[in-house]
């Protein structure tokens, strides 16, 4: 038995979220967070698994470490989110969270960018799919897009 077909969602345009910046979308009735960190995005579940806050419009940071006393450096700036309501942290690039990583996390959605051909290719789907093109045809006009966009995958 194969997998079922994973959606896809397009949610932006590359670009439209800058880097470091952050978007909450709609999906299905599920509130989702996308980020662009350094031009890579992220989509994680707007709902901290501890009790359900809106843990995308929480305060995002990054990690101090230190090799001794004296020594500090702040690293991956931005890349944690912060729970608003009991401040439960998590890792946006994995959905993990920094308390306990191997048990408590957040669901996090795969995203990744394609561009426009790649979306209005769908004739294929529909023959892998076992549908067949029937003996009607409607009037069509030909429509190009040459931009990428960023696409969940529920």
């Amino acid at each position: 038995m194969s997998a079922p077909a994973r959606r896809q969602v397009v949610v932006a345009e590359d670009g439209e979220i800058p880097p470091g910046g952050s978007r909450i979308v709609e999906v299905e009735g599920r509130s989702i967070g996308v980020f662009n960190l350094g031009g890579e995005y992220f989509a994680v579940r707007n709902a901290c698994p501890h009790a359900g806050g809106p843990l995308c419009e929480g305060v995002r940071s990054g990690f101090v470490r230190s090799e001794g006393p004296g020594h500090y450096d702040y690293v991956r700036r931005g890349e944690f989110l912060r729970c608003p309501w009991h401040q439960w942290e998590f890792d946006i690039r994995t959905g993990r969270s920094w308390f306990d990583p191997d048990r408590v996390r957040v669901r996090r959605y795969d995203t990744r960018l394609v561009t426009g051909s790649e979306l209005l290719d769908g004739e294929a789907d529909l023959v892998d799919a076992g549908l067949q093109p029937g003996p009607y045809t409607a009037e069509t006009y030909p429509v190009r897009s040459t931009g990428r966009y960023v696409v969940l995958e529920l």
